[in-house]
């Protein structure tokens, strides 16, 4: 068993790709040595600004001897043609003498025992591993000198050994060896003797190279400066694993500035520190922000004092224009910020933002008067879709752009708006993930419903619409939000019906774009619906089953999928189903009321007592009660098929069986479209 290490030495990475490109590094070396019958124990993964690497632990010295059997010619055409039998055995460097033959299928054939040595690890990683770096992948690249091979960052070298032996290999004109890099300012050129020592190597040069270490470095430091100083730091994840990517050697320290910025929003502050500047914002313990904050300086403790005057500088910088736009906001009301939004496109092809914002009040008001809103409700609604998104044309907001709706939701506030009124204004933007929070107030939900569902609607009227795995505009995202907020607040919507009021309303008026395309809006809706059902654990036959079922309601659909996927396992019942619907959708005629009258036989009159109680299930929206109803007519369905022929000579007695048949099959046909179901 040995051990390998794999290092590629890059120019700085972005922070943001350190991590997952060493993530990503580990994963394709496992498959690589799956892929070539080398067995490991497991994979170390080191990361730093300028560094990608990997340590196969335990790895197979060779791969496997194997014995692989080759089928060869018939053996009628190796008698008529010898060379046909030296030439196969020739492929695989044995001799004639060596063939067997076996009968397969009432003719005999040549076969080979092809015995096939395993190469060293040393041998197959000098064949792979450059394959292995070439094959990562990373959301930008560039080319370098005269190279065309796009990558990151330049690569500058690379180090591969095989416990203490180098693996060679070369690209782009760097060879592989055991010198790596230190710190760039503290370090210097240092050589790897053996795969062991890679982390204590470059620790002697001011390099950590494990991403757990250095964030536990980093972590442990902040906490030991927030103790020491009284401070209460609650460590950001997102903002650690930033500054743990853009640091080799961290050493963190505590920073100031003057307490009277502590009069700007604190969300001001925060945003200066932690989105601008990579610092963590510092509380006191009942919880207030106050005038320091901590950061981490990729170096040691040698002009400390001067790394943290710098830092203390350019924060003051960030503050005072805060402040001075602060101030300049205060002298706006929100309806001279309205009136900029006629001239601030929101796209060149749909529109301004004052048209979009005209559009998306047609649909939150549609919204809100479907679920039932009060008129007060009506009005803050109403309200917040005429300014929600006045901010934007702030001082602030065009400085700190992060915060828009958080500055809208603060100078709404001051400027005496209602604060359910305000309160949309910031939750709108909700969620900003797939993952993420939902908004928790009644018309914030509305208002963010209403603003995505008006973006997909726009930019697929215009045809601007994702194709394949591009969705500049992201209206997946916007898409999944709206199919999220139907789940997460309940509304019961027929989401068709409502989409087409909603075109209706705003082509009626002059509101810019025209709105077009509904149906391959309602399409692109329910792939957002199986994306949800996807991540439910799903199967992929009942998720096509249940979007394509008549339900209007997107809740309806996702409650379905359990209904149905439950019930699959009744072949006979999903069968007899079946029958019905297939029944059904031949039929050419109108479809007459049932007379009971008209029945025939006690099977009949079995199925419409049955139809009877599940109807009355499912028209009192017990809709979970009436789908155990219906896979429990199975018994029933069978025995009127047994007793009875739909296709009657009497036409009015054929088209009573098919009126009767109906009824079930308009109920099944709210849950799927049970074709589309794989029944075992």
């Amino acid at each position: 068993m040995s051990n390998f290490l794999f290092e590629i030495g890059l120019e700085e990475l972005p922070a943001h790709v350190v991590s997952p490109s060493a993530y990503q590094l580990r994963e394709k070396f496992a498959k690589f040595l799956a892929e070539n019958n080398l067995d490991f124990a497991d994979i170390d993964v080191f990361a730093t600004p300028r560094r990608l690497a990997v340590r196969v632990n335990g790895l197979s010295d060779k791969q496997a001897d194997v014995s692989i059997e080759e089928k060869g010619p018939a053996r009628e055409i190796i008698e008529k043609n010898p060379g046909a039998g030296i030439g196969f055995a020739k492929k695989f460097g044995l001799a004639v003498e060596d063939i067997e033959y076996r009968e397969v299928g009432g003719k005999e054939y040549a076969y080979l025992n092809n015995f096939v040595a395993g190469k060293t690890a040393a041998e197959v990683l000098a064949g792979g591993i450059i394959d292995v770096a070439k094959s990562l992948t990373f959301p930008v690249s560039m080319t370098w000198a005269d190279n065309d091979f796009a990558y990151i960052r330049p690569i500058h070298w690379f180090v591969a050994l095989l416990d203490s032996e180098v693996v060679d290999v070369e690209f782009l004109g760097v060879k592989s060896g055991r010198t790596t890099r230190g710190h760039r300012f503290l370090g210097h050129d240092i050589e790897i003797d053996h795969a062991d020592n890679y982390e204590a190597k470059l620790n002697e040069v001011f390099v950590i190279a494990s991403l757990d270490e250095r964030k536990q470095i980093i972590t442990d430091q902040i906490n030991k400066l927030a103790t020491g100083n009284g401070f209460v730091v609650d460590i950001d994840a997102k903002l650690l694993e930033e500054v743990n990517n853009i640091v080799e050697w961290p050493t963190a320290f505590v920073g100031d500035f003057e307490a009277g910025y502590l009069d700007l929003p604190s969300e001001v502050l925060i945003t200066s520190m932690k989105e601008h500047q990579r610092y963590f914002e510092v509380y006191d313990a009942d919880g207030n922000l106050v005038n320091h904050f901590i950061t981490v300086r990729n170096g040691n403790e040698h002009g400390l004092e001067n790394v943290k005057r710098g830092n203390e500088k350019v924060l003051v910088a960030r503050l005072e224009d805060a402040e001075f736009f602060w101030a300049e906001d205060q002298k706006l009301t929100i309806e001279t910020c309205v009136s900029k939004l006629s001239h601030v496109t929101f796209h060149e092809k749909i529109g301004t933002l004052s048209e979009k914002m005209a559009r998306t009040k047609i649909i939150a008001l549609a919204l809100g008067r479907a679920l039932e809103l009060s008129d007060s409700d009506l009005l803050k609604l109403g309200r917040a879709a005429d300014i929600y998104k006045f901010d934007l044309v702030t001082n602030m907001v065009g400085e700190f752009d992060e915060l828009q709706g958080i500055i809208g939701e603060k100078y709404a506030l001051i400027q005496g708006e209602d604060v359910d009124v305000a309160r949309a204004i910031v939750e709108h933007y909700l969620p900003l993930g797939a993952e993420s929070d939902l908004p928790e107030s009644v018309l914030g939900s509305v208002l963010a419903f209403a603003d995505k569902l008006e973006s997909v609607i726009s930019f697929f009227s215009v045809d601007l619409v994702p194709t394949g795995s591009n969705d500049p505009f992201a209206l997946r995202r916007a898409a999944y939000a709206v199919v999220r907020l139907i789940l997460a607040k309940g509304y019961d919507l027929d989401f068709a019906k409502f989409l087409n009021e909603v075109y209706g309303e705003v082509n009626a008026g002059d509101f810019g774009t025209k709105y077009a395309n509904v149906d391959a809006v309602i399409d692109f809706v329910k792939a957002r619906i199986d994306q949800v059902l996807k991540l439910n654990g799903t199967r992929v036959d009942v998720r096509a089953a249940v979007i394509n079922s008549s339900a209007a309601n997107i809740g309806d659909v996702v409650a379905n999928a359990k209904l149905v996927e439950a019930s699959t396992s009744d072949a006979e019942a999903m069968q007899a189903i079946t029958r019905i619907l297939n029944i059904v959708a031949k039929h050419e005629g109108d479809f007459a009321r049932v007379t009971p009258s008209l029945f025939q036989n006690d099977s009949e009159k079995a199925l419409y007592d049955a139809t009877y109680a599940l109807a009355g299930e499912f028209l009192n929206a017990d809709k979970a009660a009436a789908f155990t109803t219906l896979i429990a007519l199975k018994p029933v369905i069978t025995d009127y098929f047994d007793n009875t022929m739909v296709n009657d000579d009497d036409a009015k007695i054929k088209e009573n069986r098919y009126a009767q048949l109906k009824v079930i099959a308009d109920i099944a046909k709210h849950y799927a479209d049970f074709s589309e179901l794989v029944i075992k």
